[in-house]
């Protein structure tokens, strides 16, 4: 009978034709275990206990890793219906009925033994990605990141050559089922994830073909934020590739922390919208960057646009009151202000943009005094 099966594979199923000797030879042993099997339990001898899971005893683990479930089932169904066919010459007509019952029954407590099998393979090799994954993830928060992680994110399925962005935010309620959902919705909108909890934060680092820019990374989030708990969920800036991720999770990281201290920000957040939050929250990164990015252009751009900035801010943002004390006009003001907007990216007539404007200049300031 196994030498009838090891044909009918052969013959029916390509798939067999092209494995190696070993794998064919592991083949031999767990069709020939399914038979010998049949033949215990029909026998149905009191001294000789059979497990179905038996079966799939003999061969290595490893076989589950280099034969698919659907293979296995073809190996099954082939062997069933051999047995079935040398039943018929070989056992006399009325012992028949009989047989072709306990195949039956016999196939189906194998086939829940290999769908067991390898539900148990699927489990451990789920596992093994998840460390695998939170490991890739702890080393990006840790700014540990170097080829070695990357190919470890390879083997997770990581072959994104887009850019790369870091977004935390609170763990949300229900923890793994809704990063699953996470997972399932970044599927459908093309993007490459990672994701893994630490303590009460849930960290992200995704990539896509779509996102192109920072603003392109939260409009991504965005449509992402409900997988997270409550609280904003801050995006670190675009970054190049996988080795530079550490930029963007120290800058969302440190977003997260002084995001608190402003509930008005939307949901999705910017961490260089949380620049002066951060700042106050004792982020080096984010005082220089304020003082090199914001104050030492408007210094640089001249045109008394630094003391237009100042005298603004110190007269309660009055075009008039500024104009007298600068001695010019009020439509002078008016086109200094226009042009701080233009050179920094803040306006000094939002409230907002007023108080990041006063922070770096303050900041700017004594970075210069201090040189």
């Amino acid at each position: 009978m196994t030498t009838a099966v090891l044909a009918a594979l052969d013959e029916r199923h390509p798939w067999f034709g092209e494995l190696d000797a070993e794998h064919r030879s592991w083949i031999t042993v767990v069709a020939r275990g399914g038979i010998d099997g049949f033949v215990q339990w029909v026998a149905d001898d009191p001294e000789v206990a059979f497990d179905p899971a038996n079966v799939f005893a003999a061969a290595p683990r490893a076989l589950t890793r280099n034969i698919s479930l659907h293979q296995t089932v073809d190996l099954m169904r082939t062997t069933i219906t051999v047995v079935e066919e040398q039943v018929q010459h070989l056992v006399p007509d009325e012992d028949r009925p009989v047989l072709q019952t306990a195949i039956v029954h016999y196939s189906r407590e194998v086939a829940f033994a290999a769908a067991e099998v390898y539900a148990r393979a699927a489990e451990v090799r789920g596992a093994w990605d998840a460390r695998m994954e939170a490991l890739v993830v702890d080393a990006i928060v840790r700014a540990e990141a170097d080829e070695s992680m990357v190919s470890r994110a390879s083997t997770l399925g990581w072959n994104s050559g887009s850019k790369v962005f870091v977004a935390v935010g609170r763990v949300h309620p229900e923890g793994d089922p809704a990063i699953t959902r996470l997972r399932r919705q970044a599927r459908r909108m093309k993007l490459d994830v990672l994701a893994a909890i630490q303590g009460d934060r849930l960290v992200l680092v995704a990539s896509g073909p779509e996102v192109t820019d920072d603003q392109a990374a939260v409009e991504v989030t965005e449509r992402l934020v409900e997988y997270f708990g409550e609280g904003h969920v801050v995006i670190g800036p675009l970054v190049e590739d996988l080795v530079e991720a550490p930029l963007s999770a120290r800058a969302a990281t440190s977003g997260l922390r002084a995001s608190d201290a402003w509930p008005e920000g939307a949901r999705a957040l910017p961490a260089t919208e949380l620049l002066p939050e951060r700042v106050l929250a004792g982020d080096g990164h984010a005082r220089r960057a304020l003082a090199r990015e914001v104050f030492e252009p408007l210094r640089a751009a001249g045109g008394d646009l630094l003391e237009t900035c100042v005298s603004f801010l110190d007269h309660g943002c009055s075009v008039e009151a500024t104009a007298r004390d600068l001695f010019v006009h009020a439509n002078t003001v008016r086109y200094r202000i226009k042009r701080i907007q233009d050179v920094t990216g803040y306006s000094p007539t939002d409230a907002r943009d007023a108080y990041v404007l006063r922070l770096s200049i303050t900041l700017g300031r004594l970075a210069a005094a201090q040189r």
